[in-house]
């Protein structure tokens, strides 16, 4: 196992799958710059380590993140021109995983052990799968400050939750528990507390067990069809499942002639 704790962030990995715990319980985990710079670096290693398969997101004690640091983030903003902005907006998001290196190839599971907040359930929202304790909480307070989300918050829960979630987490303030979460498809499971970190490992674990080509292309496809027409996305769903099935298909042709020759000739299927 190698583990590597610097910027407020502890990176570890271990049999293909690499853990990232946002460091900094006694501010909640907030991001400051020095976190979100570590975070981009950890996003770029983990995409080209040809060792691991699966990351796995969490947090330290009892939040997972609650948003960008107001001690130091904000100051970077208070003299942006509009320049600024539009540079911004075709940059690297906070966090590094929610705008700029979203496209990494490999699935990134969010275990939300606790509070997700502002940019941290913006953090939560870029990860492909959430899994969420039984304590967990999620919310976009921003409005009260006198903002709103801009780093993938209002566009993931649009495409996760719909538009009236959307418009009723950003506009109300209000945060949600973890049920309410799974029912709004927010997360996908929801598991006693304890359990969090086994479950997610697990789940990291048996994704990393299958065809990682097929795992990538499925999750670039998945990424891709998200708001384009009906035969848009059947063509799309085809030519990237075809591109991959020449290869599969060779590995089963040649696994049953293999079981043939054993005298073991039962038939296999795919599905």
């Amino acid at each position: 196992m190698v583990t590597m704790t610097v910027g407020g962030v502890i990176y570890a990995k271990k049999d293909r799958v690499a853990t990232i715990t946002l460091n900094r319980p006694e501010v909640r985990n907030a991001i400051d710059p020095t976190m979100d710079q570590r975070l981009r670096q950890i996003w770029r290693d983990f995409s080209d380590d040809d060792d691991v398969d699966v990351a796995i997101l969490t947090g330290a004690g009892t939040a997972f993140c609650a948003g960008a640091d107001r001690n130091a983030w904000f100051e970077q903003w208070a003299d942006a021109d509009a320049a600024m902005v539009r540079r911004n907006a075709k940059s690297v998001g906070i966090g590094g995983l929610t705008r700029g290196l979203h496209r990494i190839r490999k699935p990134v599971i969010g275990a939300v052990n606790g509070w997700a907040l502002g940019a941290g359930l913006e953090l939560a929202l870029a990860c492909d799968i959430r899994i969420a304790s039984d304590r967990a909480m999620f919310g976009a307070p921003l409005v009260a400050l006198g903002f709103h989300h801009g780093d993938g918050g209002i566009t993931r829960l649009v495409d996760a939750c719909g538009i009236a979630v959307a418009l009723d987490l950003e506009l109300s303030g209000e945060p949600i528990d973890a049920q309410r979460a799974l029912q709004t498809n927010l997360v996908t499971r929801v598991v006693a507390h304890h359990e969090l970190m086994n479950s997610a490992r697990n789940l990291a674990n048996r994704i990393a067990a299958h065809q990682q080509e097929a795992v990538r292309s499925a999750k670039e496809t998945v990424l891709d069809v998200i708001g384009q027409r009906l035969d848009d996305q059947l063509e799309l769903e085809a030519l990237s499942a075809y591109a991959i099935d020449r290869q599969t298909a060779r590995r089963i042709i040649d696994a049953i002639a293999l079981r043939r020759r054993t005298g073991n000739g039962r038939t296999e299927t795919t599905s």
